[in-house]
């Protein structure tokens, strides 16, 4: 029986570094990773202007990715994906992903302040200069309304950061 790849995901408000730490983790973990950012403005480059543009052209891409991924970790490659985990319904769909098909999975929760998250977002707005439309504190508290910090009660293997 070959053994299947591992899926890892993150959680953290916006600006807690979960692009930063998808990229270490690939590295570290020797794994393929899968950045929503780079699969939305790739395939939807003038569609997103808005939240509810990016909630929308983020649920398009799920039946694609699921498949993608379940047959790499079938293949024994480990996948991190750079797709936030901020709500329990989400969190649910990354475990159901591994689940399905036996794989194991780790949630990376990266537990920061508001504060922290804020002035890593004005960070990158000078860094990213064409993120600076969204990347606003009225975005982040918008965004942030949303987010829902794991629980045991989810049965998920998370590490804490």
């Amino acid at each position: 029986m070959e053994e299947k790849g591992t899926l890892y995901f993150l959680c953290g408000k916006m600006g807690a570094g979960k692009s930063t730490m998808a990229k270490q983790l690939a590295t570290e973990q020797q794994a393929l990773l899968l950045s929503e950012d780079e699969w939305l403005s790739t395939l939807y480059p003038e569609e997103i202007h808005t939240f509810e543009d990016y909630r929308k052209h983020a649920n398009l891409l799920k039946p694609l990715i699921e498949s993608h991924v379940k047959q790499l970790l079938k293949l024994g490659v480990n996948v991190v994906m750079d797709f936030p985990a901020n709500t329990k319904a989400s969190r649910s769909w990354f475990l159901k992903l591994a689940q399905d098909i036996g794989a194991g999975h780790c949630l990376i929760y990266l537990e920061r302040s508001d504060e922290q998250c804020l002035r890593q977002i004005q960070k990158r707005r000078s860094l990213e200069p064409e993120r600076a439309a969204f990347d606003t504190e009225d975005v982040f508290h918008h965004v942030t309304s949303f987010f829902e910090e794991p629980e045991s009660t989810e049965h998920l293997h998370i590490i804490k950061m």
